[in-house]
């Protein structure tokens, strides 16, 4: 029996599994919540914790990790969190090596994720496809010819951060109308409560978002991006049209790589593409409409959901056994 354990440093959320070399189940999962002001530290005792309470006494042939940010998978080295201090340049293969005595790969978590879904997800018998995950932040993983494609140093795949609109609001990293600043949930949530804001100081008549706020009690703080989709599919015309600003810039995002790339399908992953039949019609519509005529390509669901990393994680470490 040879055991594959997987990990998963997600930007709010740990995860790690064990499983058989070609087995589709898992034999042990656990997953937990990152602390509101985890670091580094605080998260890999998480880790080791989870990781012991796993394994029990058993010892794994090789160990994959997916991580929630830039990483050197040639080195296995984490370059830093967007959402966790503390984890510049922290040899993450390096410390898991020595800690447990075997192989570890690591690899950021949209690579990882797109490499789960084309070996166990819905990418299978797939030689090209992109995989977007689309949740706390947009990011994306390139599977070509079969393999893993990450760019010269690592960053290919960086769909976020294409810039849609311009004129459009700034983002976290510093340019205008990215597509994570319009179509993550973060964001989706604080543009909902920007509009609510401004509707609040010009006290109008006729308030929309009624339903938005009758959700959170007036509380704005509570505003969420799930929250927002909910009160979309509901029927609430403000979160519609954040909804529909959010699917517009991931259309725009898929319809010009899939004319740079022409890959044959596009994965969707990640909590904002739960948001309904609605969001995923103006995203095939929009970039439809933006993708030359000539060029072919699907765009579906991702199907391992929040697990795509950990099964990414699986394909890794089944590669150094």
């Amino acid at each position: 029996m040879t055991l594959i354990l997987a990990l998963d440093f997600g930007g709010t959320k740990l995860a790690a599994a064990l499983v058989n070399v070609g087995s589709k189940k898992w034999l042990r999962y656990e997953r937990r919540l990152s602390p509101a002001n985890a670091n580094a530290s605080t998260d890999l005792e998480i880790m080791r914790s989870l990781i012991y309470s796993l394994l029990q006494d058993a010892k794994p042939a090789a160990i994959g990790v997916s991580f929630g940010g830039p990483v050197d998978a040639s080195t296995g080295t984490v370059r830093l969190s967007h959402h966790v201090a503390g984890w510049e340049n922290i040899p993450l293969k390096g410390l898991l090596e020595e800690e447990f005595g075997v192989s570890v790969g690591v690899d950021n978590d949209a690579n990882v994720a797109a490499l789960g879904e084309h070996r166990f997800g819905a990418g299978q018998g797939y030689d090209s496809l992109f995989y977007i995950t689309v949740s706390t932040g947009v990011g994306g993983g390139w599977i070509l010819n079969g393999q893993p494609w990450r760019g010269a140093g690592g960053m290919a795949g960086e769909i976020g951060h294409m810039v849609v609109d311009p004129a459009g609001p700034v983002c976290l990293c510093g340019k205008r109308g990215c597509v994570e600043r319009l179509a993550s949930g973060p964001y989706m949530a604080q543009n909902a409560r920007e509009i609510l804001e401004n509707q609040q100081s010009r006290s109008q008549e006729h308030q929309r978002g009624e339903m938005l706020r009758g959700l959170v009690k007036n509380n704005l703080t509570l505003l969420t991006g799930q929250l927002v989709a909910e009160a979309a599919a509901a029927g609430d015309d403000l979160a519609k049209e954040v909804l529909y600003k959010a699917a517009w810039a991931l259309g725009v995002g898929i319809g010009n790589v899939a004319n740079l790339m022409n890959p044959q399908r596009f994965v969707l992953g990640g909590g904002v593409t739960k948001a309904g039949e609605n969001f995923w019609q103006v995203v095939r519509q929009v970039a439809r409409d933006t993708a030359l005529p000539e060029v072919d390509f699907e765009i579906i669901p991702a199907v391992l959901g929040d697990d795509a990393p950990l099964w990414g994680a699986v394909a890794i470490a089944s590669m150094l056994v």
